[in-house]
């Protein structure tokens, strides 16, 4: 296709090229390879999300993000606000993923696990359903309005409000607890927040992955616009094999390729139809591809039926197009320093976030001392009070003790022993006391230590200060 300079283009061509209404896309349902792990994709991810909402344990639901109480539970661990760091990690450990999937084989993300992937090839499921394929459902829409297409219309969007309404139902399942937020909704006793994000969700759910499908990938996701600093010579996208495929012509299957000035492509554009984008991939990479491989697969349909070879589109880099590298070639690429540095920092972050997580303390200790002065008794001893806070983050109750160092014949005169009960924060009042003898009037460091009476490894210090009246 010839590209004029921009000076040469019409006015009235520049307005239809902007403001062209985008048409309709109708992908044709397909099987194969690539098509099989995409399914098994929306089912893994799918039992996964509706099912762990479900799950208990140790009496509660095994995830819950209990933003009133301000405690994060997942299966056996609490996390607190002052875990605040692990879910820094957890973002860093993503973006790291995301940049090593995509320097290797570019959008796995987009094209197997993206929820917009996902709720679309299910939603296009239940419309291939009801309405049937591809060529019925562009008939269907192109006829006048009738009993049958109000039926078949009403029922497909009655199905995709059910299943969004239900993914927002699942969602919010994860912030309240899910059979508390059931049968608040079977009893019409929902409250504000609970009605607006299960619907602000669930109409998410039905207008991205019902209305807006491709147009979500192509102008909404700022990944598409990315994805080409990530991208280099040897990175595994889905590539049409120019030199092999052109030039493209129809031909008989029994046609001896070898006396015909003709490339392998037959031209049926079948690549184009099964595109979820509505791209032409043996127009180059673009943008808008999100590497969901359904050309590759039909594409290996029709090699199959001419008797030519599979691989006229497929997964492989521009390197390997330009010095025709075998597998063995391009593997040994892909192991390249980006992707070696990407992977080492990637699991040293993942490895010391696991250790951290394994040794990670029940036991989190604030110490606040009281505003009021020092108290001078009439032996002429020195109190100062504090109140520890004391976190136990597990599921269980424990007793601690605690114990103050730091300056000479420094002691605790209240009660030292006390209970915390599971996953909960206790505010214990303790008062210290030195003799009148003993320190410089002035500000001095104390250290508290508080410690689990069951398990003596469990030890947490605090350092405080104590002030002596000059």
């Amino acid at each position: 296709m010839e590209i004029k300079p921009l000076k040469q283009y019409s006015a009235q061509e520049i307005d239809q090229t902007l403001f062209e209404v985008s048409k309709k896309i109708y992908p044709r349902a397909l099987t194969g390879w690539f098509a099989s792990w995409r399914w098994i994709m929306v089912w893994f991810t799918q039992i996964l999300f509706y099912g762990t909402a479900w799950l208990n344990w140790n009496g509660r639901q095994a995830v819950l993000f209990d933003l009133a109480a301000r405690k994060f539970y997942i299966f056996g661990m609490v996390f607190w606000p002052q875990d605040f760091i692990y879910l820094a990690v957890l973002l860093v450990i993503s973006a790291l993923a995301l940049f090593l999937f995509t320097a290797v084989a570019g959008r796995l993300f987009c094209g197997y696990a993206c929820p917009q992937t996902v709720y679309t090839e299910i939603f296009m499921w239940i419309e291939s359903k009801i309405e049937g394929d591809r060529a019925r459902r562009m008939r269907l829409d192109a006829a006048p309005m009738s009993p049958r297409k109000f039926a078949l219309k009403t029922a497909k969007h009655v199905i995709w409000i059910v299943v969004a309404l239900w993914t927002g139902f699942t969602f919010v399942g994860y912030f309240t607890p899910i059979r508390t937020l059931a049968s608040e909704v079977a009893s019409f006793d929902l409250g504000p927040w609970q009605m607006f994000w299960i619907l602000f969700y669930g109409f998410a759910t039905y207008g991205n992955a019902g209305w807006m499908r491709e147009q979500v990938c192509k102008y909404m996701c700022p990944y598409a616009r990315f994805q080409s600093a990530m991208f280099d010579k040897d990175t595994l996208t889905v590539t049409y094999d120019e030199k092999r495929g052109e030039p493209r012509g129809s031909r008989s299957k029994k046609a001896d390729l070898s006396t015909l000035s003709l490339g392998s492509c037959i031209n049926c554009t079948l690549c184009v139809q099964v595109c979820p984008t509505g791209i032409d991939i043996r127009d180059g990479l673009q943008y808008e591809c999100i590497g969901c491989a359904a050309c590759i697969d039909v594409c290996d349909q029709v090699m199959d039926k001419m008797n030519y070879p599979r691989g006229l589109i497929r997964y492989t880099t521009e390197h390997a197009l330009t010095e025709n590298l075998t597998k063995r070639g391009i593997w040994a690429r892909v192991l390249r320093p980006r992707t070696l540095i990407y992977s080492a920092i990637l699991g040293l972050i993942v490895l010391v976030a696991a250790v951290s997580l394994a040794m990670r303390l029940p036991l989190k200790v604030d110490v606040i001392r009281d505003r009021g002065m020092p108290s001078i008794m009439e032996d002429g001893s020195v109190h100062n009070v504090y109140r520890l806070q004391v976190m136990n983050t597990e599921e269980v109750a424990h007793r601690f003790t605690v114990a103050v160092s730091g300056i000479p014949g420094v002691e605790i005169v209240s009660e030292h022993s006390f209970a915390v009960p599971a996953a909960s924060t206790t505010a214990v009042p303790i008062r210290v006391r030195i003799a009148s003898d003993q320190g410089e009037s002035g500000s001095r460091k104390i250290i508290f230590t508080v410690h689990d009476l069951d398990d003596k490894s469990v030890s947490v210090t605090e350092k405080a200060v104590f002030l002596i009246p000059r």
